[in-house]
């Protein structure tokens, strides 16, 4: 049967369909059956390290040019508790449709380390991109960081206290840019007997907090927030943003009205990007000299 709603009609459906669907199952799986990966090549279950939980997996496109192409080291979410590099294949694809290459890396969660151990597997998985992204066709200097809530806190850290990269012969100055999608960045105090476990002594709490670390050196940063994100409070962005403007460093802050704290990862997905400027923006911003 002939479908005879109007197009703009045709697509608010749609994505309230996809919304409902979402709500009713696990929104990863969702989206990522939706998702063409014929142009892309794929390397799974690469070790970076010993422990099983150290494992990360490379996207590129099919097509490779003779130039090396930027690479994005994604970080997931889960609350430092929980997540899987294979629940985001929509986000590889969605920046490989882009032309970059992109890593996923999974990491060692609560309770198998706390805060500041949470830091060494990002810190190792840096560290492997750069010595080996060469050989899958990856620029290694022009490595970008990108986490999404827990994953942005990981990428933060990285980028604002240079302990975490020194103990892999790194520094921050490495890192091309990092994007950050509705991010904790100044989450104290601390509310639940979870994150206290996890970010224990009550004495060390403020080291978990990248805002603390800001000394206007950092790399360039983007901050993106949803202004609905009743998960991590949007505070939390603008009080990183305008600390790293006060001390002089690099970031732009982008927030979207009607977004919540799924959207700001799931909007990168084919099916609800159509009316999405969220992956417009990213690559935007990454396309900017210097």
């Amino acid at each position: 049967m002939r479908n005879h709603l109007p197009l703009p009609l045709r697509r608010r459906t749609l994505a309230g369909l996809i919304a409902l669907m979402l709500s009713a199952c696990k929104p990863a799986t969702l989206l990522n059956a939706m998702i063409p990966t014929r142009q892309l090549q794929c390397f799974n279950n690469i070790a970076y390290g010993m422990s099983p939980r150290q494992r990360l997996d490379i996207y590129r496109p099919q097509s490779i040019s003779a130039q090396p192409l930027p690479v994005i080291l994604f970080f997931y979410g889960g609350s430092w508790d929980s997540g899987s590099k294979s629940d985001y294949l929509f986000v590889a694809e969605a920046l490989v449709s882009r032309g970059y290459l992109v890593v996923i890396a999974d990491y060692r969660l609560y309770p198998e380390v706390k805060f500041p151990a949470l830091m060494q597997d990002p810190a190792l998985a840096f560290s492997w991109v750069k010595q080996h992204i060469a050989e899958y066709s990856g620029n290694p200097d022009r490595v970008f960081l990108m986490g999404h809530s827990a994953g942005a806190q990981l990428a933060a850290m990285l980028s604002l206290n240079a302990e975490y990269l020194a103990a892999v012969n790194l520094q921050p100055q490495q890192i091309a840019g990092m994007i950050g999608l509705a991010g904790p960045y100044d989450f104290l105090p601390l509310t639940s007997a979870r994150l206290k476990a996890i970010f224990a002594p009550e004495a060390s709490e403020w080291t978990s907090q990248p805002i603390r670390f800001v000394n206007g050196h950092n790399p360039p940063m983007l901050l993106l927030v949803g202004l609905r994100d009743k998960v991590v409070w949007p505070r939390n962005t603008f009080n990183l943003a305008t600390s790293i403007q006060t001390h002089g460093g690099p970031v732009q802050v982008i927030d979207y009205a009607t977004y919540d704290h799924v959207d700001m990862v799931a909007k990168l997905a084919k099916p609800l990007r159509g009316q999405s400027t969220l992956l417009d923006d990213i690559v935007q911003w990454m396309q900017q000299p210097g």
